[in-house]
C-alpha cells in the first residue's frame, strides 16, 4: 500500500499538466497613475519579444529617418527574404508593416540600421535584456536577436517601455514618437479603442530549430474608453502545438477579456 501510494504521488508530481504547464501573464495598469488593474500569472519571466519588437523598431526607424511617413518607404518584396506566408509577399509600407507584420520589413530596417545603431537604440530605450547578440556563433544579431533568439523581455517591462513611449521620454524627437502612435494597429473590444501588436514565437531546440509544442504569443501596448486609458501585455504560452499562431491568439483572449474589464467613473 505504502509502494502503491507513493507511486501515485510521484505520478502526481511528474505529471505534465501540473509540471511541465505553461504560465502566461496579463497585466493591466492605468495610465498615466500606473495603478495595477489586473496581473495573472507570471509576470516578470522573460521570452523573446518576437514581432512585439516592431514597436520599438518604428520608433528607431523615424528617428533615424529609414521611416519616412505611415507609407514610406514602401519596400518591393524579393524572392531572396524566402518568407513561406503569402501575407509577406507584397509590397510593404511602415503601416501595413505593422498592420500584417511582415518580418522581412523589419529586417531591412535593421540592416540599414546596422549593428551599432541598433544596438544604441536598444540600449538607449533600456529594452528587456538589452542581448542584440542573436542567436550563439552566428552573428545574426542584427536580423534573428528578436525572433526566438537572445533579446528578451518581460511583460513588467513591456509595460514600462510602452509607458516611456507615451510619455515621449524615450530620448527621441516628437516626430517618431507620433509617427510610431500614429501608424500602431488598431482594434476595438466592449467600447475600448485598443492599440496593439501581436508577436508570436516559439521556444528553440539545441539544434536551433523552433520546438512547435512550445509556443508563445505576445499582445501589447494600449487601449482607451471614455476618460480612461490603460497600458497592458498579455503573454500566452503553451505546452503543445497550437491551431493557431501564438500572437492572434493572445490578441483574441485579451481582447475578448477587455470586452467585459471594468471601467473607473
Amino acid at each position: 500500500m505504502r509502494m502503491l501510494t507513493l507511486l501515485l504521488s510521484l505520478s502526481i508530481l511528474l505529471s505534465p499538466s501540473l509540471c511541465d504547464a505553461a504560465e502566461g501573464c496579463t497585466l493591466v495598469v492605468t495610465y498615466p497613475g500606473m495603478k495595477v488593474l489586473q496581473e495573472d500569472g507570471d509576470c516578470a519571466q522573460h521570452q523573446s519579444p518576437a514581432s512585439s519588437f516592431k514597436i520599438p523598431m518604428a520608433v528607431m526607424g523615424f528617428e533615424a529617418g529609414i521611416l519616412v511617413d505611415s507609407r514610406t518607404p514602401a519596400l518591393d518584396y524579393k524572392d531572396i527574404y524566402n518568407s513561406d506566408m503569402e501575407v509577406q509577399k507584397k509590397t510593404t509600407d511602415p503601416t501595413t508593416w505593422l498592420q500584417d507584420s511582415i518580418v522581412w520589413y523589419s529586417q531591412q530596417l535593421t540592416l540599414k540600421l546596422g549593428e551599432d545603431k541598433f544596438k544604441s537604440f536598444v540600449d538607449q530605450f533600456n529594452y528587456g535584456n538589452k542581448d542584440t547578440s542573436g542567436n550563439p556563433g552566428k552573428g545574426d544579431g542584427l536580423t534573428q536577436s528578436w525572433l526566438g533568439s537572445s533579446l528578451k523581455i518581460s511583460p513588467r517591462e513591456q509595460i514600462t517601455f510602452i509607458t516611456k513611449l507615451l510619455n515621449h521620454d524615450l530620448g527621441t524627437s516628437e516626430k517618431s514618437y507620433n509617427q510610431t502612435i500614429s501608424i500602431m494597429p488598431e482594434f476595438s473590444a466592449g467600447g475600448w479603442n485598443v492599440h496593439g501588436k501581436t508577436g508570436t514565437s516559439w521556444q528553440r531546440l539545441p539544434n536551433g530549430e523552433y520546438d512547435r509544442t512550445k509556443p508563445l504569443g505576445w499582445f501589447v501596448s494600449w487601449a482607451e474608453k471614455d476618460r480612461q486609458k490603460v497600458v497592458f501585455a498579455k503573454l500566452v504560452r503553451g505546452d503543445k502545438k497550437w491551431d493557431q499562431y501564438g500572437g492572434p491568439k493572445a490578441r483574441e483572449e485579451f481582447l475578448k477579456e477587455l470586452s467585459d474589464f471594468p471601467t473607473s467613473k
